[in-house]
């Protein structure tokens, strides 16, 4: 069955805005390659992805434009990626959670791109790859694209300045140098197996740095959201983890809605509520190990866990690092 790899406008429009800025004939040149001229207005719609990259190229090499692929991923932000991988990201508890769910989603940015965690003994590299990609023209547009999302997901947990070790391309490119000198200490590679970003395995478990997310208004939502359910529940379920926690049913009937109604709010949002309470579990006993000199085994009773082992290979999950070797590195810090 023939397939269209498809893309989502809002990709394309840091090129459309560098054009525009040099007075280009943008409209023409998405016209000559059968894509839609009001971009703006269909930002969060889909495209086709080869007509895109054979837009990019034309309009590079016909306007003089060199490392144009750069010049766009710096106007992209982290406002660009769907809303709800924004909002995953943002009730992540850990980097190495929120970079599991941008893998998980990321087919919902461009339908055919694939995204995966690679570790290694003391980095690790965050992949990704388009579908096919060996029959693509012009995947270094494309792989910027990708590049720096995974850049801007990790600056969610390491803060606006943080740079990866190293920058990956699968296509043969190498970057100008006035390219290279934006990423000092950085190295650049050309020719992998996949495009990536390298970074350390200790930041895996760093903490979210900003967990505020304010969805779009939807008039079509009845009561709550499940954005606004998610806060709540973070609110409340703290109270319940020294003893035991409510399960769903009766956290529905809290909330006065049945619990199917209940799982498809949340599901809105990518998330379940064991996905909830495994985070407020780990908020939790991440905050006594660095504050407090508890025994590891009383913060696992805290946090709601029957025993030191279960507790452990839950925290290794999310954090992955061991309680202690999360309390070693926290005070080292």
């Amino acid at each position: 069955m023939a397939d269209i790899p498809l893309t989502r406008g809002q990709f394309l429009l840091p090129f459309v805005g560098i054009l525009d800025d040099l007075g280009a004939p943008t409209g023409t040149l998405l016209e000559t390659c059968r894509l839609p001229s009001a971009l703006e207005e269909k930002s969060d719609l889909y495209i086709p992805l080869l007509p895109a990259l054979r837009f990019v190229e034309t309009a590079q090499r016909t306007q003089g434009i060199e490392d144009f692929g750069f010049l766009a991923a710096q106007r992209l932000h982290f406002s660009h990626m769907r809303e709800k991988t924004r909002a995953l990201i943002a009730h992540s508890p850990t980097l190495l959670v929120a970079l599991r769910h941008a893998c998980r989603w990321a087919s919902r940015e461009d339908t055919i791109l694939s995204m995966w965690i690679e570790h290694d003994v003391a980095h690790v590299r965050v992949c990704s790859r388009l579908g096919g990609a060996r029959r693509l023209l012009h995947l270094k547009y494309a792989q910027w694209i990708q590049n720096i999302f995974s850049v801007y997901i990790v600056r969610q947990f390491a803060g606006r300045d943080w740079m990866p070790t190293a920058i990956a391309f699968e296509s043969s490119y190498t970057p100008s140098p006035a390219t290279r000198s934006f990423w000092p200490n950085v190295r650049f590679l050309s020719g992998q197996h996949a495009a990536w970003i390298s970074l350390p395995n200790s930041l895996l478990s760093l903490s979210n740095l900003s967990t505020v997310f304010v969805p779009s208004p939807n008039e079509h939502e009845d009561g709550p959201s499940g954005y606004d359910i998610v806060e709540l529940l973070k609110l409340m379920l703290p109270s319940y983890l020294d003893e035991r926690p409510p399960v769903l049913a009766e956290v529905a009937e809290m909330a006065g809605v049945s619990a199917r109604t209940f799982q498809r709010k949340l599901s809105h949002v990518g998330l379940t509520y064991s996905d909830i309470l495994d985070t407020v579990r780990y908020e939790n006993a991440s905050r006594l190990l660095r504050e407090t000199d508890s025994k590891i085994i009383e913060i696992s009773f805290a946090s709601g866990y029957t025993d030191q082992a279960n507790f452990s290979r839950a925290f290794r999950r999310v954090s992955g690092m061991t309680p202690r070797q999360f309390r070693e590195q926290s005070r080292r810090r």
